[in-house]
């Protein structure tokens, strides 16, 4: 690392006022006992990752409405060579025809015909076995002691826990795990599951396999049968984590780096492509014109993503034609600079979520996610093991010969995505993410113009208040959102609703690790319990 500093502006000039935290070993969390889980690792000699994996396994108990043992997980690496993107996203089970849910009448939001395969678990165990320094069995410790020992719900958890217990509370297992006095937690109240530490340290002494072809394998497919699901132990045993490299755009003197689809990121990537065609950066960083330029740029990749992106196996056109700067820079003129559009899809030419960041002193950094989708997700929760279970299901679309039509053993389309920048010369850059569903690859495009464009450190990149299409000409905005700038847009066309709330729920939770020179720059959301911690 150099002594040369690369953010080029300090302030904090929106409400949060917290500041970026600073370091030479850093971690980013959405919930603080995760944060500082991850520190042990590094304190006791443990790399980057395995401070993530830590981090990770002990958001599975002290943020069980973002995720939980029955997740799905990506993760983009950079070992201090050379970067790494990793897709542990599970499949559908075998049983999982167009028929079938034609004779449920859909895809259903809750109970087991909406959970894929889950691979949180294949993720760390993969992370830890390529690049971990420290026994996995100790990396999870933390994670165990919270779940045995108990720990208080933090508030911004506990909210969401209330709502989950009103849509949820009938799903098989949910109550019996989740509402331990016959109700939500509420913040402040010790929370344990000795079934959830069992689960976990099966999981440690196994490296996961007791999870994919083991006991508790055994128990998710009984549970599943039991409650009118499909998913077997053969559906298990069949996932792998796949390294699978990025796909990477240029934008300015960065690359923005994404996991390839099923993921959405790519959306992020085409936005970001046509912003720089459209040399995005001359107005102030706050002003109408270039918060107008961004939501048409999102729009135009959105409708192009709700059309193509699937698993990549089946998708009709593939991501470098969407990636394409010719055809980014043709979709990129329909952008109209005064007037808000409702772009479709072009025809490029064949070709309920966590995130966290960690940085080490060596070099290595890492950015890493893992969610249910909606909240507590299915609903699912196998008694005595405190798994509880995603809803990636209801991601496939049930439109006939749709590239992400549901079918069996295949990945639905994505929302979580981790992301990672490197510098036009091949080093790293930043670590970053936004968690909260279709928000995501928009987020991932706000965090980039901000930071990477503009200077703006990674505290108040996050602080910031945050815009999302929502389809049409329609775009929401948060509470706190200049309302100079709604009427500029409201001008232009755009029909903007201002929604009230803290912005959980539907503006995400952004994490950043900046390599700035010889230490990391590290932001975290205040619309979570969450922080950034270094030393």
């Amino acid at each position: 690392m150099t002594s040369t500093s690369t953010v080029k502006d300090w302030a904090l000039p929106y409400a949060s006022h917290r500041s970026s935290v600073l370091g030479r070993n850093v971690v980013s969390t959405s919930q603080p006992l995760a944060a500082q889980a991850g520190l042990r690792m590094l304190l006791a000699g443990g790399n980057a990752v395995d401070a993530a994996i830590a981090a990770a396994m002990t958001l599975t108990v002290v943020e069980p409405s973002g995720c939980g043992l029955g997740s799905d997980g990506f993760a983009i690496v950079w070992d201090g060579k050379e970067l790494h993107g990793l897709n542990s996203s599970g499949r559908s089970p075998a049983a999982w025809t167009p028929e079938y849910f034609a004779e449920l009448g859909g895809i259903p939001e809750k109970g087991w015909n909406a959970v894929t395969v889950p691979g949180a678990v294949a993720a760390w165990a993969e992370l830890s076995r390529r690049f971990g320094k420290l026994p996995f069995t100790q990396v999870a410790q933390p994670a165990i002691e919270y779940a045995r020992n108990g720990f208080p719900v933090s508030p911004v958890i506990a909210t969401l826990w209330e709502l989950g217990c009103k849509k949820l509370s009938g799903e098989p297992g949910f109550a019996e795990c989740f509402m331990p006095h016959g109700r939500p937690m509420k913040a402040g109240e010790i929370f344990k599951s000795e079934a959830h530490a069992r689960s976990l340290e099966l999981i440690a002494q196994t490296n996961g396999e007791a999870f994919y072809r083991g006991e508790l394998a055994q128990k998710m497919a009984e549970h599943s049968k039991a409650n009118g699901g499909v998913m077997t132990v053969e559906d298990l045993a069949a996932h792998q984590a796949e390294w699978v490299g990025t796909v990477s755009q240029a934008f300015g003197d960065s690359v923005i780096h994404e996991i390839p689809p099923n993921g959405q990121g790519i959306a992020a990537l085409m936005a970001l492509g046509m912003l720089d065609e459209i040399g995005i950066g001359g107005a102030p960083l706050d002003s109408v014109e270039t918060v107008h330029l961004q939501i048409e740029a999102m729009k135009l990749a959105f409708a192009d993503l709700h059309e193509f992106n699937a698993d990549i196996d089946h998708m009709r056109v593939k991501p470098e034609a969407l990636l394409n700067r010719d055809y980014l820079r043709e979709r990129a003129k329909l952008i109209q600079r005064e007037t808000a559009g409702d772009p479709t899809y072009g025809a490029p030419k064949p070709g309920g979520t966590v995130y966290l960041a960690a940085a080490d002193e060596s070099g290595m950094m890492i950015s890493f996610i893992q969610s249910n989708y909606m909240g507590f997700g299915s609903g699912v929760v196998v008694p005595g093991t405190g798994i509880s279970l995603q809803n990636r299901g209801c991601g496939f679309t049930t439109q006939s010969g749709h590239a992400n039509e549901v079918g069996p053993n295949k990945r639905p389309s994505h929302t979580i995505i981790p992301a990672f920048a490197m510098h036009a010369d091949g080093t790293p850059q930043m670590a970053f993410g936004v968690m909260g569903g279709p928000m995501q690859s928009q987020g991932h495009l706000q965090m980039a113009v901000r930071v990477l464009r503009y200077g703006q450190n990674p505290q108040a990149a996050s602080d910031a208040a945050r815009w999302r299409v929502t389809g049409g000409k329609g775009v929401a905005v948060e509470l706190g959102f200049d309302p100079q700038v709604i009427a500029e847009l409201r001008a232009r066309g755009h029909e903007v609703t201002v929604e009230e709330g803290n912005g959980v729920f539907a503006f995400g939770g952004a994490q950043l690790v900046l390599r700035d020179g010889d230490k990391y720059v590290a932001g975290s959301d205040p619309r979570k319990d969450g922080q950034a911690v270094a030393f």
